[in-house]
C-alpha cells in the first residue's frame, strides 16, 4: 500500500481527517495548495477532490479560472497515480490536454479515472509506457466544466548501486 493511501485510510475516517489529509497532500507540491484541494475519494482508478470556488480562485468573470481547475485535475492524478501504480515502477506527467466547456461558477468537483488494464504489465513494457488518465471537472449542479486527459510516463523505478566493496 502506498504512503498516500495510507495516509488517506488512517485520516480520513477521523473527524477532519479528509481535510488534514487535503492539508498535507497540497504540502508536496506546494503549488497544489494554491486551489486548497478537499479530497472526498482516494481509491486505485478512481479519485474526487473538490476545488472550492472562492475569490483567490476567481478570474475576470468571477468564475473559477481555468488554471486553478488544472492544478485541481493535477492533484486528483497525482493521488491516483501514487495509490495506483506499482511498488516497481515511478510516474511523472507528459502532458496535459484539455477542454474547457463551459463557466466554473461553483466549487468544482474534480475526477482522475483509469482502468486496471491501463497498468497492466501487457500495457507498461518494461522500458516504460503511458498511461492517459481521464480528468473531469464539474459543478454542483452537474455540468461539466473541464474534461481531458493526463498522459503519464511510467518507467521502472532505478536501484541506486550499491557502495563498493
Amino acid at each position: 500500500m502506498s504512503q498516500v493511501q495510507t495516509m488517506w485510510s488512517t485520516l480520513s475516517p477521523l473527524p477532519l481527517g479528509a481535510r488534514l489529509f487535503s492539508f498535507a497532500f497540497s504540502r508536496k507540491a506546494p503549488y497544489f495548495a494554491t486551489v486548497r484541494p478537499r479530497f472526498t475519494r482516494i481509491e486505485p482508478h478512481r479519485v474526487e477532490l473538490v476545488v472550492p470556488k472562492r475569490r483567490s480562485v476567481h478570474n475576470h468573470l468571477g468564475t473559477v479560472h481555468a488554471i486553478a481547475l488544472c492544478n485541481g485535475l493535477e492533484a486528483a492524478m497525482g493521488a491516483l497515480a501514487e495509490v495506483t501504480i506499482r511498488a516497481d515502477q515511478r510516474w511523472i506527467p507528459k502532458g496535459m490536454e484539455v477542454a474547457y466547456t463551459a463557466k466554473a461558477t461553483s466549487d468544482v468537483t474534480c475526477v482522475a479515472e483509469t482502468d486496471a488494464a491501463d497498468w497492466s504489465e501487457a500495457a507498461l513494457p518494461a522500458s516504460g509506457g503511458e498511461v492517459a488518465v481521464r480528468v473531469s471537472g464539474t459543478r454542483d449542479d452537474g455540468t461539466t466544466v473541464i474534461e481531458g486527459v493526463i498522459r503519464l510516463w511510467v518507467t521502472p523505478r532505478t536501484r541506486a548501486a550499491a557502495p563498493p566493496g
